[in-house]
């Protein structure tokens, strides 16, 4: 069963809450409001020649709640938002099975590299009181290594909500070279983003000098970028109705502050996306498929868990797909250092133990098995991806 029935179903759940909700505070707001009425009523002064009512009042009053039946529509609604409820659990158990030992293998880890990976996860999403109480439990004191460069990270993106760049900047210069490297121009984002800003709350005079001395050093590489930049000048204070006004769009601050995550993430040398967070999302999407490949093995009395490949392939979407991966397209196998990929020089590409058994672990020259080329293994290159 697709995760898509169960999000349904849940989305069904929690629209009838909330319809359960509306018509509960409705049918409540309508009881108070006669009652208010009634109270209005008897409290209200009357001509001493018409003296109030009050059975009346509280008899008209009565007819009026029974016209409402304000426990007739709470059972209604209730009634509906409990099948739903009820139903619910049954799909879940149906779509997952509670016990997933059967899907994993039973492997020795190196408990203080999982703990660090943990600790890292929860200071790399900013939940700095998580990752401390990992350390101080587990006894992993050297793990706090990142959490001070983290906390610096989370420091520069709460100026940055404000639209305060001073921190990112600040470390920008402190990395320059590193970001050189990287093929990066969050210095120059970061400029066009205080630029624009001064352009709509500064004066004229202001944003040049700015432009002069921060964004000039970049005319040579990203002419176009400074000449756009600069043409915003004769709409000072005006930029929304000008032909510039696309780079008010809040998306460049999020694609900035984007990339600085990923920037500053890559100087620490480490993935923009946690690892731990990534193989959960891989494993939670794999698990129902090895959860039936263990059932449908379990059935035929055969143990999934020694096989050295599973018989059937865990399809995972392209975010959790790292590395280029070389199948040999003769023996089947996936290429590894033991067996990497082999380039022929007809240009087909074939594994080491392939090559080695066609030319029969001679010397002599053997057919590529996709065209009429001879080579020997001589002439086979080593690729890697």
């Amino acid at each position: 069963m697709e995760l898509n029935t169960v999000k349904d179903a849940f989305d069904r759940v929690v629209k009838k809450q909330k319809l359960s909700s509306s018509k509960c505070h409705e049918a409540i707001d309508q009881v108070g409001n006669e009652i208010q009425q009634a109270l209005a009523q008897i409290v209200s002064p009357h001509d001493l020649n018409s003296p109030a009512d009050h059975n009346s009042i509280l008899l008209e009053l009565k007819h009026k709640l029974n016209a409402i039946s304000p426990l007739h529509q709470l059972e209604g609604s209730q009634k509906e938002l409990n099948v739903n409820l009820s139903k619910y659990p049954k799909l879940l158990d149906k779509a997952f099975n509670t016990d997933i030992s059967k899907a994993y293998r039973n492997v020795d880890f190196d408990h203080h590299t999982v703990n660090q990976i943990i600790a890292n996860h929860f200071y790399q999403q900013g939940w700095f009181d998580l990752g401390d109480s990992i350390i101080n439990e587990a006894g992993e004191p050297e793990a706090a290594n990142l959490k001070l460069q983290f906390f610096e990270m989370y420091q520069i993106l709460e100026a940055m909500k404000t639209k305060n760049l001073e921190p990112a900047l600040r470390w920008v210069y402190a990395n320059r070279e590193k970001l050189k490297h990287n093929g990066s121009n969050l210095e120059l984002k970061l400029h066009s983003l205080q630029y624009v800003e001064m352009l709509q709350t500064g004066s004229q005079a202001d944003a040049l000098n700015y432009a002069k001395t921060y964004l000039a050093p970049f005319a040579f590489l990203y002419e176009n970028e400074i000449m756009k930049l600069m043409g915003c000048l004769a709409y000072r204070g005006r930029l929304t109705s000008s032909p510039y006004a696309d780079l008010m769009s809040p998306t460049h601050w999020e694609k900035s502050t984007e990339e600085l995550i990923q920037q500053f993430c890559s100087v620490l040398g480490q993935s923009q996306h946690s690892p731990f967070g990534v193989v959960i999302a891989a494993g939670f999407e794999g698990l129902p498929t090895l959860l039936k490949l263990a059932n449908v093995m379990a059935a035929k009395k055969q143990e999934w868990q020694a096989m050295k490949q599973l018989p059937v392939p865990v399809d995972l979407g392209k975010e959790f797909q790292f590395h280029s991966i070389f199948v040999c397209p003769v023996s089947r196998d996936q290429s590894s250092e033991e067996n990497p990929p082999m380039l022929m020089p007809c240009l087909h590409v074939l594994c080491k133990q392939s090559i080695i058994k066609l030319s029969k672990n001679s010397t002599r020259t053997f057919k590529c098995p996709y065209c009429p080329a001879e080579a020997s293994v001589a002439q086979c290159r080593q690729i890697s991806f």
